[in-house]
């Protein structure tokens, strides 16, 4: 028992636990196939993003403003130098990470945070910078994209960072929660999708880049926070996943110029109980390909297109927080066909839902003691 307690005390003062400590398992039946939930990694404070690099290893985003490496055996990297400082505060740090499609030649890192612009205020950001050759830091990091207007609130920042097939980048912005009617105005980023080179600026083929009233980045408008985005493996269009307020909860393939509809129209009410615009439906405003009453509180989401799990191949899984689940949705073509809800037994927050080359799927949990997990199947 001494020993023990050493090691468990040595963990937190060092970081990963021993791994002996750190391989608990869970044997967990679902629908399709039984499955082993096994821990990876632990000791991370409200982990958000996570990005696999070449070599197998990961690099996950810390809330607080930290970003790790991963070993295969779960330990973990000192915090990288050269990371942004963020605005830790509310909804709000250290979100998303991305690779640079040329990862391998250009060791480019991307960033989604809440960045402190002054005076209280702070809007998402995105920066990139190259990975060192020790990999101990980011160099020659720059922001490429800020959120117009600042503002003053902790919630609703968005963020998933997915590059396209021509190696622009997809960023989901929230509507800042306070700011929901400013969703419907393009003249502004607040609650939409932007479409930037990987460099910065608009992307070459946006909706708006000849109009004065509406900012060039955007893509899409009308939504209200999104948390979950991944291209289609087959179409390579982007798919999304946002919140709703107490229900409504939606999956959205969002098309250049298209309104979502956000706060015009929900499936959900506000969490007063209180009805939220028009409706469900408002002529020239798009409809979500699925959503949620009550909702699950989605985030992170990835499509399974590997061989370890057969019987899941074309289904996507979505996170949940408020849920504590994994949501595994069927589709056929545009249409969701059935949901088969995964791990409540867990009891934890999924904050991000990731493919790892290996086929297996890796899982990080929200809370100041977060995990890796990583799903396999149990035969």
């Amino acid at each position: 028992m001494f020993r023990v307690r050493l090691a468990l005390a040595c963990a937190l003062t060092f970081g990963a636990l021993p791994a002996a400590l750190a391989q608990d398992t869970q044997r967990i039946r679902t629908d399709k196939v039984e499955v082993i939930v096994e821990t990876v990694a632990r000791n991370l404070q409200n982990p958000w993003g996570l990005a696999f690099l070449p070599d197998g290893r990961m690099l996950v985003t810390e809330r607080p403003g930290r970003l790790r490496i991963v070993d295969a055996d779960g330990s973990l990297s000192e915090p990288l130098q050269g990371v942004p400082r963020v605005a830790a505060r509310g909804q709000g740090g250290l979100l998303d990470v991305a690779l640079d499609p040329n990862f391998a030649q250009n060791r480019l890192v991307y960033l989604s945070f809440a960045e402190d612009r002054g005076e209280g205020r702070a809007g998402t950001s995105v920066a990139r910078g190259r990975l060192s050759p020790n990999g101990n830091a980011l160099e020659s990091v720059q922001v490429i994209f800020r959120q117009e207007p600042t503002h003053t609130g902790n919630n609703h920042w968005g963020s998933r960072l997915v590059f396209d097939r021509d190696g622009n980048l997809f960023v989901t912005l929230g509507d800042r929660f306070d700011l929901r009617n400013q969703a419907q105005n393009p003249a502004n980023h607040i609650g939409k999708i932007v479409h930037i080179k990987p460099d910065g600026g608009a992307a070459p083929n946006n909706p708006f880049l000849n109009r004065e009233d509406a900012k060039p980045e955007i893509w899409s408008i009308g939504h209200r926070n999104l948390q979950s985005a991944a291209l289609h493996p087959t179409t390579g269009e982007l798919w999304t996943v946002e919140h709703g307020a107490r229900g409504g909860d939606e999956i959205n393939i969002p098309q250049k110029g298209k309104n979502y509809g956000w706060p015009v129209i929900s499936y959900g009410v506000d969490y007063s109980g209180a009805k939220i615009g028009e409706g469900t439906k408002k002529a020239g405003l798009e409809q979500p390909v699925y959503y949620w009453d009550p909702s699950i509180a989605p985030s992170g989401m990835a499509f399974y297109t590997g061989d370890k799990f057969p019987a899941w191949r074309g289904s996507i899984l979505v996170g949940a927080l408020a849920g504590k689940l994994v949501s595994r949705l069927e589709t056929n073509g545009n249409r969701v066909t059935g949901e088969e809800r995964m791990l409540q037994n867990l009891g934890e927050r999924i904050r991000d839902v990731r493919q790892g080359p290996d086929g297996f799927v890796y899982l990080l949990t929200d809370s100041r003691d977060g995990r890796i997990l990583r799903m396999k199947p149990a035969s």
